[in-house]
C-alpha cells in the first residue's frame, strides 16, 4: 500500500495537461476559469451549511449535513487539481484526492438512501401548516370552554348571593314580623287605655297634656310596627285594578312640596300602560318613601326623575325614581333594603323606609331593583305586576 501511494505521489515522465490541448491559450484559460469558479461555489456551499447547522441544533439529521459539506468541499478541491495539473503533471495527488471523494460520496449516498424513508415521514410544510391550524383551534375551543366556565362560576356565585340575600330577608322578616304582631298587640291596649284616660281627664289641665303626649307615641309606634309589618309582608293589602299613571298624577303637588325648591322634578309616564293590581295607599306610600330617600341624598340639590314604562313583557309596569345625588357603595347596596339600616344622621331616619318598599313590593309579588354608584346617583327600579287577562294575577 506505501509503494503504492509513493508511486502515485513520486510518478516521473509524465506531461503535464497543457501539452493535450497544445498550450492553446484560450483552451487553457477556458478550463482555468471554469475550474476555479467551480472550485469556489463548491467550497463556499459548506460554509453555508456549517453555519445553517450550528445556528439551527434542532434540526434532525445534522450529520448527513456534515457529510454532505465534506463531499462537496472533496470536488471542488478536485477542480483546483485540475487546474494545476494544466502544467504540473500531479496525477497521483489528483488520483487520491479523487479516491477520498468517491469514499466520502459513497458514504453520503448510502446514508442518504438509508434516511429516505425517514425523510419521508417528516411532515409537510402544509402537513404542520394542518396540524397549527387544528392547535389554534383546539387552544380556542379550550379558552372559550375556559371563559364559559368561569362566567357559569360567577353566574353561580351570583345567584349563591341572592339565594343567602333572599334566605337572610326571609329571616328578617319572620322575625320582625313576631316582634311587630306581639308589640302591636300591647300597643292596642296602651293606646286603648290611654283614649279612656283622655276621656275620663276631661278638662284637667295637668292631665290632659301628658295623656295626649303618650296617644302621640303609641299611634307613632304603631305606625312602626305597620311598616316592620308590610317589610314582613305580613301587612294585609286591599289589592284592586289601579291606573299607575294616575296615582303619580294625582302625588305630583305632594311630591313637589316635598323634595322643595332645590331639586329639579321630571315626571315622564309612558302612556297606555295596562293596569296595575296593587294596594294604593301602600303603592303611594312606596312613592313617597323612594321620594324622600332621593331628596335626602341631593342636599345640595340635584335632580329627580320619576318616570313609568312598560315591563319586559305583559306582567309588569315598571316604576323609576332616579336621582343624580352622593349614590351607594356596593357594601351599602347590598345593605339597603334591611331593616334599622341607615346611612342617614341619629334621630334623621328609622331606616324602614327602603325596606317597607321592599316588603309591599314583594308582597303585591313584584319585584325591587337597586342601580347605585358612588357620585353617579341612584336608580329605584319598582316592578309592579298588572291585571291579567283573566281579572286579577296568577294565584
Amino acid at each position: 500500500m506505501f509503494d503504492y501511494v509513493q508511486h502515485l505521489l513520486f510518478e516521473r515522465g509524465l506531461a503535464p495537461h497543457g501539452y493535450c490541448l497544445l498550450w492553446d491559450p484560450q483552451l487553457i484559460w477556458t478550463h482555468v476559469v471554469a475550474d476555479a469558479v467551480i472550485g469556489l461555489s463548491y467550497f463556499s456551499i459548506p460554509l453555508v451549511l456549517g453555519w445553517f447547522v450550528t445556528r439551527r441544533r434542532d434540526i434532525q439529521f445534522g450529520w448527513v449535513v456534515w457529510m454532505f459539506a465534506a463531499f462537496i468541499t472533496a470536488c471542488g478541491t478536485t477542480h483546483f487539481l485540475s487546474i494545476v495539473t494544466l502544467w504540473v503533471p500531479a496525477y497521483g495527488v489528483e488520483g487520491l484526492v479523487k479516491a477520498a471523494t468517491a469514499v466520502i460520496s459513497l458514504g453520503t449516498a448510502v446514508a442518504l438512501w438509508r434516511l429516505l424513508p425517514r425523510a419521508l415521514a417528516l411532515p409537510s410544510p402544509a402537513q404542520l401548516q394542518r396540524v397549527n391550524d387544528e392547535l389554534r383551534d383546539r387552544v380556542a375551543e379550550r379558552d372559550a370552554a375556559l371563559a364559559q366556565v368561569e362566567r357559569a362560576g360567577r353566574d353561580r356565585a351570583r345567584a349563591e348571593d341572592m339565594l343567602r340575600q333572599a334566605q337572610k330577608m326571609e329571616a328578617v322578616g319572620q322575625l320582625t314580623s313576631g316582634v311587630a304582631h306581639d308589640f302591636n298587640n300591647l300597643l292596642t291596649i296602651v293606646i286603648a287605655n290611654l283614649d279612656r284616660a283622655h276621656r275620663l281627664a276631661g278638662d284637667a289641665a295637668q292631665a290632659r297634656p301628658a295623656i295626649e303626649a303618650a296617644l302621640d307615641g303609641a299611634e307613632t309606634a304603631a305606625r312602626l310596627t305597620d311598616q316592620l309589618l308590610s317589610f314582613a309582608r305580613k301587612q294585609p293589602l286591599n289589592n284592586a285594578a289601579h291606573d299607575l299613571n294616575a296615582i303619580v298624577a294625582a302625588m305630583g303637588d305632594l311630591i313637589v312640596r316635598t323634595v322643595g325648591p332645590g331639586i329639579s322634578l321630571s315626571i315622564d309616564t309612558a302612556p297606555g300602560l295596562p293596569p296595575v293590581f296593587v294596594d294604593r295607599n301602600q303603592t303611594e306610600s312606596a312613592i313617597l318613601n323612594l321620594v324622600i330617600n332621593a331628596r335626602d341624598a341631593m342636599p345640595g340639590g340635584g335632580t329627580l326623575a320619576i318616570a313609568t314604562r312598560p315591563g319586559a313583557d305583559a306582567t309588569s309596569v315598571v316604576l323609576s325614581v332616579a336621582d343624580d345625588g352622593c349614590g351607594m357603595t356596593a357594601e351599602v347596596l347590598a345593605k339597603a333594603c334591611d331593616p334599622f339600616f341607615t346611612t342617614k344622621p341619629l334621630r334623621e331616619g328609622t331606616g324602614l323606609g327602603l325596606s317597607q318598599v321592599y316588603g309591599f313590593i314583594k308582597q303585591s309579588r313584584g319585584d325591587i331593583r337597586i342601580d347605585s354608584a358612588p357620585g353617579a346617583g341612584t336608580t329605584v327600579s319598582l316592578h309592579i305586576p298588572t291585571i291579567h287577562r283573566h281579572g286579577g294575577p296568577e294565584a
